[in-house]
């Protein structure tokens, strides 16, 4: 599913991690990938909605290890700082990859959602 941009026309990056964070949210897609200049504004924005993990990556082991170890729905790129054949490679490694469960992970995942909850409990 593909949400944008469609054009070269500068963006403001909010509104689309936002989309794709619902996406990731209401079940329509499993996982997300979003681009800006950095990666740093669109993974603050996607990872203020509870249940998105969004990890901004630079290389092919963060790109897998963020989804085994830590669930990581959204991979988060710099356009200005990944180049496009390592951003292929990263998207492959994420999509690829699958979360292992392993009772350490499991302990750690579930420690994050506790934080997530206590905060949605107050808003």
């Amino acid at each position: 599913m593909d949400l944008g941009t469609h054009s070269t026309d500068p963006v403001d990056y909010p509104d689309y991690a936002a989309k794709i964070a619902e996406a990731v949210r209401s079940g329509q897609v499993e996982r997300g990938i979003l681009f800006c200049g950095s990666g740093i504004g669109a993974s603050v924005a996607a990872n203020k909605f509870p249940g998105v993990r969004a990890g901004n990556c630079m290389d092919h082991y963060s790109a897998h290890q963020g989804v085994e170890h830590d669930a990581m729905n959204v991979l988060v790129m710099g356009g200005r700082v990944v180049g496009s054949k390592v951003a292929m490679e990263m998207a492959e490694a994420f999509l690829k990859a699958a979360y292992t469960g392993e009772p350490r992970h499991a302990r750690r995942l579930s420690k994050v959602q506790a934080i997530e909850d206590r905060f949605m409990k107050k808003g």
